[in-house]
């Protein structure tokens, strides 16, 4: 609609579409906030799914893990929070924001001058080079003057670009001096300085070492032909002698922390925004402060009085070699500008339309949604030299450069700056908040789109991982594998043990003749006749001799038995031995090593236990094994008993010589001991004879016992089954096959990337990324 249409002034009508986007900017950093955690979310399930793809090597699964593209959308979503982001700045600016823009020299800084009412003192422009240095936000405010209400200091409301992107508090506190101007410059910490001013020196240059502080960057040394390339070079010098040859000349401003704000007096801006140069074949700097400067903000009253919460932003010149510039003016335009004028002054001689200005209009455009509805072009018509012709032939022939209107205006005629400014604002004040339902519905409808990309990646995501469907007929195949190798090893075992059944036992063998042995070393009787008289003065009745032989008769058989007990231990060995022979079967043809760390007798004990959990009739077998003994004590003690007793009898009557191997009764010391000799003889070589028969006996009883064990747990009723049972167990199962154990293994990856997947899903609702409700 036309302004005249319009049922309020324009400054009211600027401060109503300001206020209107205030709410907007909430919804949109709601919106963002949402985006962060859904990439959080996405970002996490895409590493897991790297990890994945590595984990499960060549396989149908990491094929199709493969399939799942989520790198390409956190890098969307990244790309969509920067564009919200630029969106809530710009809605939730207190002003609505004019961008001047052009190439350096073209007229900036005087339509600038012109529009708001500063000099050459706040907006210095001089002749030759660049001459503003950093970003300049020039504010309007209309009103009661900012020094009459207090006459030392006045807080106002501080509505300049910046002031919420760096941290810069939304109150300034303004000095006395002038009452209609009053600047802020923000500047650099000494990390924003080094990652946005010096870095960027180093990435384009090549330069690798970078300095981590400013004592490290005063400290470097830098050759004097560094870089090859002339604009290279240029910029080369521009970080050797103007940032790092001058340190000490700005340093003092650079502080560690947050970008700091300072208050100064309007006829200081050119201290600290002017890039002077001392005019020699080396064009020194002779001015430093600048290189400090994050940026400037002026609040100041416009010439015209109803132009409303307007800012200026001046964007520095291009074309000077000085880093950073471009980007510089693509952020601008991206977060802080609405509408963009272009500036351009056109040589009297040599007029057309350059590659440079179409790059300029370019750049902007990929910072600046719908630049061909947002900007304006002013050629800038100089009386001095007389270039009105070259305005009116490139107004004529301005099509490759698409903008709203192109106006041929004086910028440094008040009445003519003016008047183009009042049809730009007119034009904002009808059109700026369709651009902004343009420019939003953009962003909600890239949102919608992109939600739509991940919840089909999702659902592609889930069906990444299935399960394996033949994990029953591999589990049989397996099995019946895990069968026949463990009843081929059992009978092998048992026919190996039945060969030897006849065979004399090694271990028992060994115990048998040691035994022997210690009873010809430690005979248990008197080694000499003194030893017997001194012993037979304990008795005192005239059978002393009787008495005392009768004694080391009962000591001898003691002593004997006593030797004969260490033969036990051949046979636990030999038993024990089959018993690990069976376990190695168990473990090696049976695969059943991972299901306990023990190994021999207590491998049977701990297997019969976990049985027994299961309520498995298995256990029967294992548990028998486990408890099988073949004791000295229970076999051949009594047998040894037997022999000791018959030739040692110590409560024989001793004057009944007739008896078969009773000897003569002992009348002295000598006797005793030829007798006790004597007996000591008998009773070891009937002992060993007894033993000796029964050296294959451990040979016979390990095969019988392997045999009762094989039928417990093979053949009898429905073992097969009790084994299959036991084995289809899936934590019993992994731990027999490598095939189950990787199976397990990505059944919980499975698990854990189900969880993941849904993890993402309850975070990426439709609902909130909305906030345009009536789109």
């Amino acid at each position: 609609m036309n302004t005249s249409q319009l049922p309020q002034t324009r400054a009211q009508r600027i401060d109503h579409i300001i206020k209107q986007r205030q709410p907007l900017a909430q919804g949109i950093q709601r919106v963002e906030n949402h985006l962060a955690q859904l990439s959080s979310a996405l970002g996490e399930l895409e590493r897991y799914r790297q990890r994945l793809e590595v984990s499960f090597g060549e396989s149908e699964m990491q094929d199709k893990l493969n399939t799942v593209h989520l790198s390409y959308l956190l890098r969307q979503l990244q790309v969509e929070s920067e564009h919200l982001n630029s969106l809530q700045k710009r809605f939730s600016r207190p002003t609505l924001n004019i961008g001047v823009v052009g190439l350096m020299g073209q007229g900036k800084s005087t339509l600038l001058k012109t529009l708001s009412g500063l000099s050459d003192n706040e907006i210095p422009a001089l002749e030759g080079g660049a001459c503003t240095a950093v970003r300049s936000t020039i504010k309007n405010y209309q009103g009661e003057s900012l020094a009459n209400k207090n006459p030392e200091e006045k807080t106002v409301q501080f509505n300049g670009v910046g002031s919420s992107l760096y941290g810069i508090q939304e109150q300034m506190v303004l000095p006395k001096p002038n009452p209609s101007v009053h600047v802020e410059v923000t500047l650099h910490s000494e990390s924003s300085f080094l990652n946005e001013v010096i870095y960027p020196y180093y990435d384009e240059l090549g330069l690798t070492e970078k300095p981590y502080s400013l004592e490290e960057f005063a400290n470097q040394v830098f050759p004097e032909q560094g870089v090859a390339g002339a604009s290279h070079e240029e910029m080369y010098k521009r970080l050797c002698f103007d940032y790092h040859q001058h340190l000490s000349q700005y340093r003092s401003l650079i502080r560690s922390g947050n970008p700091r704000s300072l208050k100064i007096k309007p006829e200081a801006i050119t201290d600290y925004v002017t890039q002077k140069r001392d005019g020699t074949q080396q064009n020194n700097l002779t001015t430093f402060k600048h290189l400090a400067v994050k940026e400037v903000n002026i609040i100041c009253p416009f010439q015209n009085p109803d132009v409303g919460k307007i800012a200026l932003v001046d964007v520095p010149g291009l074309g000077d070699s000085k880093l950073g510039d471009e980007t510089l003016m693509l952020e601008t335009l991206g977060n802080e500008v609405d509408v963009v004028l272009f500036i351009k002054r056109p040589d009297p001689q040599r007029y057309q339309w350059q590659r440079l200005d179409t790059q300029l209009y370019d750049q902007a455009a990929q910072a600046l949604n719908d630049l061909e509805k947002r900007s304006f072009m002013i050629l800038n018509y100089s009386r001095r030299t007389e270039n009105l012709r070259a305005c009116q032939r490139l107004k004529q022939n301005i099509d490759t450069i698409q903008v709203v209107q192109t106006e041929i205006a004086d910028c440094s005629d008040p009445d003519d700056a003016n008047r183009v400014f009042n049809q730009v604002l007119d034009y904002l004040t009808v059109n700026i908040q369709d651009l902004d339902k343009r420019y939003a519905s953009r962003c909600q409808s890239n949102l919608q789109h992109l939600h739509q990309q991940i919840q089909q990646a999702l659902e592609k995501s889930a069906q990444a991982l299935g399960y394996n469907s033949g994990e029953s007929r591999q589990f049989r195949r397996l099995f019946e594998q895990l069968s026949q190798e463990l009843i081929q090893g059992l009978l092998e075992l048992r026919n190996q043990l039945k060969e030897q059944c006849e065979a004399i036992d090694p271990d028992f063998q060994v115990a048998v003749q040691s035994a022997l042995k210690n009873c010809q070393t430690d005979k248990g009787i008197p080694e000499t006749d003194q030893e017997i008289i001194s012993r037979s003065c304990e008795f005192e009745f005239k059978e002393s001799y009787q008495a005392i032989y009768r004694v080391y008769i009962r000591e001898l058989r003691i002593h004997l038995s006593r030797h004969f007990l260490q033969v036990d231990k051949g046979l636990r060995l030999s038993i024990d031995k089959v018993k690990s022979l069976v376990t190695e079967v168990l473990v090696n043809q049976g695969k059943l090593g991972e299901l306990t760390s023990t190994r021999g007798a207590e491998f049977l004990k701990d297997m019969a236990d976990l049985l027994a959990q299961r309520g498995n009739q298995l256990e029967l077998g294992f548990r028998t094994l486990w408890e099988f003994e073949f004791s000295y004590g229970s076999v051949l003690l009594h047998l040894i008993r037997q022999q000791l007793d018959q030739i040692l009898q110590s409560d024989i009557d001793l004057s009944l010589a007739e008896v078969v191997g009773i000897l003569p009764d002992p009348s002295n010391a000598s006797d005793v001991l030829r007798n006790l000799e004597k007996l000591h003889e008998q009773a070891v070589a009937s002992c060993q004879e007894t033993l000796n028969s029964w050296l294959t006996a451990p040979s016979q009883a390990r095969y019988y016992m392997v045999q009762e064990f094989i039928d417990l747990v093979i053949y009898a009723r429905d073992m097969k089954r009790e084994w299959e049972i036991f084995l289809s167990d899936e934590d019993i199962r992994a731990k027999v096959w490598l095939e189950f154990k990787e199976l397990e293994n990505r059944k919980q990856d499975q698990q854990n990337w189900r969880q993941a997947v849904a993890k993402v899903v309850t975070i990426n609702q439709a609902s909130a990324i909305i906030f345009i409700s009536d789109l």
